[in-house]
């Protein structure tokens, strides 16, 4: 047995260690995901739907998909019936959606403290930050290149943020550690900062696999290989093309049992048409295709259907966020996951500005209420997204991450229990009282109201004399606030050492790459 299997089953034993850590840690209050009491909105009728359907499948059939690199992907559909032309792939009508009826309509994602598992498909969404940004705007307004250090505190906000329910993946690149090694570091941030659930690599198919053994680590052999423990993001070459180096991520995943996110990388006018019926048919068939590929490596792997959807300024040809056509995408892509029985992802706090002002938060808000209306499982990109996705902003994370707290309000729906009809109130009010001090207002004071934590609502003079902090200047202080507090959740010495050991072992097998 290895030294690093050894030190996983006498951790999973939960020695003295252990418990002693377990017993001196701060818990911190994470919410439970949202599970929606208010209806989806459907911005497609039936026979809208059932043409956009009609025309995925003529997609798949006359037009293909190409599987490019991959030999043993070409192999694959060759014996599920497709016709496999060099590169080219197509389906004859239905294949693809018969493939991907053994796909799961719900799964559990187990994080290490089963506390915060999370629940993706059915009427729930689970949100999760920023992922990818090479870039990050710190505390004193520069925009710089991400290093490791940033990495770990994002982690870090993402694990003291209360209405955040996921870890995330890259929550920024963190460019001072070589390509080929940054992963094993990212990982071990996510599974030792934070003990929510997190996402794999899928930058090079070596590097999916380090995800699942680093997994196997936490969580045991037998518990990674029966459970789902990692969500991770495999997107599409849109149009219509399947690289080698994400299917290669894909087929592992899928071969352990581990979800991937199928999502096609929509730029409307540039990588799909400028027409939302016309994106949405791609879309489909590209999310089809995928998702038929993973049941080929295994029937029942989980995965879920994606659309990151942007629309570009004809313009400049810079990306646009929050816009009308971007929400029909993202509703009309929501009734077509539903139809498939799939759960869904898209949404987040999308927005193109260079600064967290009120191009961003208006652009933000339209992106994060879409994503809600149009029954969303599991929102990547929830807080932290700046300038089109290229930077990760520490204030715009705390901002976002007290604005996804209103979500949890509103897709809670409204109640109309004898306490909430509040007739003993109205009663004892009357005509021409006021209900600040009666006990209905008493009893409910705490929990009638959504609150922030960060908005102020003083009154002009009281804000004045604080300095007239603008709302920038307060989630900077949030931020500096939430990482003096933050203490490292609980994990077991032996599993922490192992992963070290480890991260440190792969890292001496192979010489520094920054390609």
């Amino acid at each position: 047995m290895s030294d690093a299997a050894t030190a996983r089953r006498r951790g999973r034993g939960g020695g003295g260690a252990a418990r002693r850590a377990e017993r001196t840690a701060v818990s911190i209050e994470t919410a439970r995901y949202i599970e929606r009491n208010i209806p989806n909105f459907e911005v497609l009728n039936d026979e809208a739907l059932e043409i956009i359907e009609a025309n995925a499948e003529i997609v798949l059939e006359e037009i293909g998909v190409n599987f490019v690199e991959n030999p043993a992907a070409l192999e694959r559909w060759r014996e599920a019936g497709a016709d496999v032309d060099g590169e080219r792939v197509r389906m004859p009508k239905g294949l693809a959606r018969k493939l991907c009826a053994t796909a799961p309509s719900s799964f559990t994602q187990h994080a290490r403290n089963p506390a915060r598992n999370v629940e993706i498909g059915g009427r729930n969404l689970v949100l999760a930050p920023v992922y990818g940004p090479p870039f990050v705007l710190d505390l004193e307004g520069n925009r710089r290149y991400a290093t490791m250090a940033d990495f770990n505190d994002f982690v870090k906000l993402g694990y003291m943020s209360k209405w955040l329910h996921h870890s995330g993946g890259t929550v920024c690149e963190p460019t001072d550690i070589p390509v080929n090694k940054r992963h094993l570091d990212m990982l071990y941030a996510h599974m030792t900062l934070s003990d929510k659930p997190y996402m794999g690599s899928v930058t090079e198919p070596s590097r999916a696999l380090d995800s699942i053994e680093m997994s196997k680590i936490l969580f045991g052999d037998d518990f990674v290989e029966q459970n789902t423990v990692m969500t991770s993001l495999v997107n599409i070459n849109s149009p219509l093309t399947f690289d080698s180096i994400m299917m290669g991520a894909l087929e592992h995943y899928a071969a352990h049992n581990q979800a991937a996110i199928i999502s096609p990388f929509i730029v409307g006018g540039a990588m799909a048409p400028v027409s939302v019926a016309g994106t949405l048919t791609q879309v489909l068939a590209e999310v089809m295709a995928g998702v038929a590929y993973s049941q080929l490596i295994r029937p029942g792997a989980p995965v879920i259907f994606g659309a990151f959807v942007t629309s570009i300024d004809m313009n400049s040809g810079a990306p646009t966020f929050g816009t009308p056509e971007a929400s029909h995408i993202t509703m009309g892509a929501g009734q077509l996951a539903r139809r498939m029985g799939l759960p869904y992802r898209s949404a987040g706090s999308f927005n193109g500005s260079k600064l967290p002002d009120a191009q961003a938060a208006y652009e933000t808000a339209n992106s994060l209420n879409a994503g809600l209306l149009s029954g969303v499982n599991f929102m990547l990109h929830a807080c932290g997204w700046l300038e089109g996705g290229l930077v990760s902003s520490f204030e715009k994370f705390v901002m976002d991450a007290d604005q996804l707290g209103t979500l949890h309000k509103m897709a809670a729906g409204v109640s109309y229990d004898e306490n909430a009809q509040a007739m003993d109130a109205l009663r004892e009010v009357g005509p021409g009282g006021h209900f600040l001090g009666c006990a209905h207002t008493q009893a409910n004071f705490k929990s009638g109201f959504w609150r922030t934590e960060l908005l102020d609502y003083k009154p002009y003079e009281q804000w004045a004399e604080e300095g007239g902090r603008d709302t920038r200047q307060l989630a900077a202080n949030r931020v500096r606030k939430l990482l003096a507090d933050y203490q490292k959740p609980a994990i077991d010495p032996a599993v922490e050492e192992a992963l070290t050991a480890y991260v440190a072992k792969r890292k001496e097998e192979m010489p520094d790459a920054f390609v």
